[in-house]
């Protein structure tokens, strides 16, 4: 399945009903006087999160939302039927943005609620309401209403309790083919991971989800590579693992890649520096222990990070990962991250 994570839409409310212009004539009922009923609501545009779905896939070839008008009056009185609400199913953590504003409407991330996006219009007033007693026959009603219509773009934040960040190639796609169920597609070369993967790890009390990004580059903040599009979803994680590649072929040690990553997630619009992050230095496969250890304390000293902070592993061998995800699944169980 493609994953798009971004719609561009036309919604549209319903109108509402016109009222009626009657008048009741019945038998041996003289006067009988305006009858015209009310017309009924337009149907409102509804939004509703589906666990269901992880994409805006359905909105790729359908833009355009025209929810029904609501019915109009007749004699007797009686009110025309509001229109059922048209209610469009999309995916948790989805952000519904004005098009022509840019400002946030909407953040879905509860499915218990439905996001009223567009309201109908209210019915028209049948010539029953004008009736007094200098106009014992009007034959004034009103048309309905109007619906909203509103033009809006959705962006797609993906949830997770935690989220990997790091350059392309530094083996976040293999941490989390290693420990969880999900198999992003892993290569020799950058960006092979081209969007969000989640996997949900199992621990011994409870369980987390984890967002594999795609690879940053230096720029990323001011939309070089593929980066800016993917820093949306790292503003939705809770918690971020800053992956470090110790065998880094671009020749970058690893304080340069921690102050380069750190500088983009500081550039973003959310300033990602906020969030919890821990330091994974990952392919301790290849390196013997007297350089770990000095990468260890070189990290520790130049960016002044906790050593509690600083997680050696291998996603290769999965080496030092229980270690890790232990960390997590407690830093997780005791503390509400924030997601948004």
């Amino acid at each position: 399945m493609n994953f798009i994570d971004e719609a561009f839409l036309e919604v549209r409310a319903g109108n509402g009903g016109a009222g009626a212009s009657s008048f009741r004539r019945e038998k041996y009922i003289p006067f009988g006087g305006p009858d015209g009923g009310d017309g009924g609501k337009g149907a409102d545009v509804v939004f509703r999160v589906n666990l269901n779905k992880n994409t805006l896939i359905d909105f790729q070839n359908k833009r355009v939302f025209i929810a029904k008008n609501g019915r109009p009056g007749s004699g007797k009185n009686k009110t025309g039927s509001a229109a059922e609400d048209l209610v469009i199913d999309i995916p948790k953590g989805t952000v519904i943005y004005d098009d022509i504003s840019g400002d946030e409407l909407l953040d879905c991330c509860d499915d218990d609620i439905e996001y009223v996006l567009a309201k109908g219009g209210d019915g028209g007033q049948g010539n029953a309401r004008f009736k007094s007693s200098t106009n014992q026959a009007p034959r004034k009603f009103t048309l309905g209403f109007e619906g909203e219509v509103r033009f809006i773009r959705l962006e797609l934040k993906s949830l997770a309790d935690v989220g990997l960040v790091g350059f392309p190639n530094a083996g976040k796609s293999t941490f989390l083919n290693k420990v969880s169920s999900a198999k992003p597609k892993i290569g020799s070369y950058p960006f092979t991971t081209l969007r969000p993967h989640l996997g949900a790890i199992e621990g011994s009390n409870s369980s987390f989800v984890i967002a594999d990004i795609p690879g940053l580059i230096e720029g990323a903040s001011e939309g070089a590579g593929l980066g800016i599009k993917f820093l949306q979803h790292i503003s939705r994680t809770g918690l971020l693992l800053i992956f470090v590649d110790l065998y880094s072929t671009d020749n970058l040690d690893p304080i340069e890649q921690i102050k380069l990553l750190k500088n983009e997630l500081s550039a973003y619009k959310d300033d990602l520096t906020q969030k919890i992050s821990w330091i994974v230095c990952n392919k301790i496969d290849l390196i013997n222990n007297d350089d770990l250890e000095i990468h260890s304390r070189h990290i520790q000293e130049e960016l002044d990070i906790a050593e509690e902070d600083i997680f050696f592993i291998s996603a290769a061998t999965g080496e030092g990962t229980q270690k890790l995800l232990q960390s997590l699944e407690e830093v997780i169980s005791q503390s509400k991250l924030d997601l948004t």
